[in-house]
């Protein structure tokens, strides 16, 4: 028995050769009708941009990682969409050791949880450890990196750019961060006026300049991934003054902020139940001590301005996630009143 349609059927190549002429013959009245209706003014209309962005396809309220370009390489960047499309963002910046594969507000607190409802995308990029979220003078000279840190640039250029085409607006935006990344919102805040309408700073170092600070940070920068702080900024240079939001304060006038610190005193989020566990909890003690100490100074000096903010400095808290995730959640109301988000 034959096989219906094999290369034996006698008038195969006949019926291949009508079958084309057919096929040719319908192209060609295709492109006949379609040059006639391009010709018609009124039909064809303006022609159709290509977006340079893709559009927001992704269901709204839900989460997405990117890979973002920039003159760092790509960058990740997890984002939670507004959950009504909305067009209102709010970045949410990592501590000190931020990590190369994940946000750690996306795992050690609730903060997806807690704008889940609410009609703002919380965009959360992904590494820049002992950056400070600046734009250094040169790579690191102490761990071999390759590049030179542009953190500042993509945060104010590069990402708002590429979010854009997803419908995240580049002119109703928040910023907030805990340690390294609180004082860089301030920073960030401050210089990008148009950027951003609200900023929180959650146990940051808001007065780095002080005596002993740089060596401090220093040191921290060296146990964070062996970074060089000299690398970012000569001491005491225009740079890492520019960094400092104790002298940076004038700038933060008339923009809604909120700060928070702890006096390092032991609270409902510590639990520690064996040797590396109390080691990390002194630590966390210290280093949020440093932070009021610094906090109290900035408050002064913004006081001095006649500079409002919203402050909150409890007595109990360390630094560690439980608090600032405490402090994300009080920040969370003027950081939608600010950016108009019902």
């Amino acid at each position: 028995m034959a096989v219906q349609g094999a290369s034996s059927c006698p008038q195969s190549g006949s019926v291949r050769k009508i079958t084309r002429g057919r096929a040719k013959r319908a192209w060609r009245r295709a492109l006949v009708a379609a040059a006639a209706v391009m010709a018609l003014p009124g039909l064809a209309g303006p022609a159709l941009a290509m977006p340079t962005h893709p559009l927001h396809r992704t269901p709204e309220g839900g989460f997405e990682q990117l890979m973002v370009p920039s003159s760092m390489g790509p960058i990740k960047v997890q984002v939670q969409w507004a959950k009504h499309g909305g067009d209102a963002a709010l970045y949410l910046l990592d501590g000190l050791r931020a990590r190369d594969d994940f946000n750690a507000w996306t795992f050690e607190t609730n903060a997806l949880q807690q704008f889940a409802d609410d009609n703002i995308t919380l965009v959360m990029p992904v590494g820049g450890q002992s950056s400070f979220y600046t734009d250094w003078r040169a790579p690191s000279s102490t761990n071999g990196q390759k590049f030179t840190y542009r953190w500042e640039t993509f945060l104010t250029e590069e990402l708002p750019a590429f979010l854009e085409g997803y419908g995240v607006s580049r002119t109703n935006d928040a910023v907030a961060g805990l340690s390294m990344g609180g004082s860089a919102a301030l920073a960030l805040a401050a210089y990008h006026r148009d950027q951003f309408k609200h900023a929180s700073s959650f146990s940051g170092y808001l007065n780095i300049s002080a005596p002993g600070m740089r060596e401090a940070i220093r040191i921290a920068m060296l146990d964070a991934g062996r970074f060089n702080v000299d690398s970012m900024a000569w001491p005491w240079s225009p740079a890492w003054l520019r960094m400092d939001p104790f002298v940076f304060a004038p700038q933060l006038r008339n923009l809604p902020l909120f700060i928070s610190a702890s006096w390092g005193v032991l609270g409902p989020h510590d639990h520690p139940d064996s040797p590396i566990g109390i080691f990390n909890t002194m630590n966390a003690v210290a280093l949020e001590a440093l932070s009021m100490v610094n906090t109290v100074s900035f408050m002064a000096r913004m006081n001095q301005l006649g500079i409002g903010a919203h402050y909150n400095l409890p007595v109990a808290g360390t630094h560690s996630w439980g608090y600032w995730q405490d402090q994300l959640a009080a920040a969370r109301p003027d950081i939608l009143a600010a950016l108009g988000v019902s």
